[in-house]
């Protein structure tokens, strides 16, 4: 893939920010802290995770996961965030599945720590990353979410994101093949930014965006 034509060398790596809030390349010295918000959130991600059919196929570890991200991130084919809440590393947001050519389209996926879970941080990340696909040059963004997943679909429906339909047996998650319903976006549907029409939302609920980071603020995590 040529990064003249897509002019990636100025998509990734990226550390993007609003307020608190800070995406920025996972990397391998985020081990510890991964695992332990990982293993700490076990219950409260598993039912949504995604899984190997073959159950035989070895789990790469941390280190070869970021290994396997920064490639996929400099050909241009992912953009692997983490989400960073007042230093402290509380999520992931990945866009992945990225195509070029006619398409220009991606994918968004993400989980966040439950201590966070609705405040806004997820929907913030995920307006965040999806400004950048665009400024990347991408002109359409899908999320892909169980029908079961509540809290998930409540970020796609606050961001404005388009329901698609649902795919049968799209993703294997959690041991089985799951149905999905899709939302999507388009450069042309957000003009001036999926982040700006979010923020706006945030000061109709709470009469303004800094009242919104300061309720972020005050449920930033403590470190481990």
């Amino acid at each position: 893939m040529s990064d003249t034509v897509y002019g990636w060398t100025s998509a990734w790596p990226a550390t993007l920010r609003e307020g608190n809030l800070v995406l920025r390349p996972l990397r391998r010295r985020d081990a510890r802290a991964w695992r332990e918000v990982r293993t700490r959130n076990s219950r409260w991600l598993a039912p949504w995770e995604a899984t190997q059919p073959d159950a035989l196929e070895p789990v790469p570890s941390f280190g070869q996961m970021v290994r396997a991200f920064n490639r996929q991130a400099r050909a241009g084919r992912m953009l692997p965030f983490a989400m960073c809440l007042g230093g402290e590393l509380v999520g992931q947001v990945t866009v992945s599945g990225i195509t070029w050519g006619s398409l220009r389209s991606g994918h968004i996926g993400y989980w966040v720590d439950e201590r966070v879970a609705g405040y806004g941080v997820t929907p913030t990340a995920v307006a965040m990353a999806t400004d950048h696909c665009f400024a990347a040059g991408l002109h359409r963004v899908e999320v892909n979410i169980r029908p079961e997943n509540v809290a998930s679909l409540r970020v796609a429906q606050k961001l404005g994101f388009r329901p698609e339909g649902v795919r049968s047996r799209y993703l294997h998650i959690d041991g089985a093949w799951c149905d999905h319903a899709t939302f999507a976006l388009t450069a042309e549907e957000v003009p001036g930014g999926l982040l700006m029409r979010w923020r706006r939302h945030s000061e109709n609920r709470h009469s303004s965006h800094n009242s919104h980071l300061a309720t972020l603020q005050r449920h930033t995590p403590e470190g481990p």
